[in-house]
């Protein structure tokens, strides 16, 4: 520190201009120190101002894209459910098909076998008429046939007792 009676008691004129000169100096260093320090504050307030755009700027865009993956999100997972309504719809068409064809499938069997049936049934009909060879014994075998078979009786069958009446008139028609 200075001791600034001492340069007051001082009576030389060549030191207190020194003193005057460094003083002066002194005080021209210190406005050029504080324009530094002013405009290094201004830079830093600018620096600030900037940076402060920035990141408001970057969480702008942080919103904005964490809003445009939530919305993306929630479109997969529209799409997600969407293709798994899809698929369950598929299954279940696949197991209605699979169905379909077994059923179609036991009908083929069944009309196979009822077509076996009906051949069977035309060569037993033809059995049951076997020894009917005149119109008389025709008609009587034919009667006593139909009592037996004719659907409204207990063990009656409509498809035997239609096989009978082909296989009546047939024969008819032949003698």
């Amino acid at each position: 520190m200075i001791n600034w009676e001492e340069i007051i008691r001082t009576e030389s004129a060549d030191e207190l201009k020194e003193v005057k000169l460094w003083l002066f100096q002194e005080n021209m260093r210190l406005q050029k120190e504080q324009r530094e320090l002013e405009n290094a504050r201004d830079k830093f307030l600018k620096e600030r101002v900037r940076l402060r755009d920035e990141v408001d700027e970057l969480n702008r865009k942080t919103v904005m894209e964490r809003k445009r993956l939530k919305e993306e999100s929630m479109f997969f997972d529209k799409k997600m459910e969407i293709l798994k309504a899809g698929f369950l719809q598929l299954e279940q068409d696949r197991k209605v098909l699979e169905q379909e064809k077994r059923n179609f499938e036991q009908e083929k069997l069944h009309l196979i076998q009822r077509e076996s049936d009906v051949a069977s049934s035309e060569e037993a009909v033809a059995l049951l008429f076997r020894n009917a060879n005149n119109p008389l014994a025709l008609r009587k075998r034919y009667r006593d046939l139909i009592k037996i078979f004719h659907p409204d009786n207990l063990f009656g069958d409509a498809e035997l007792t239609l096989s009978i009446n082909k296989e009546f008139s047939k024969r008819r028609e032949e003698q």
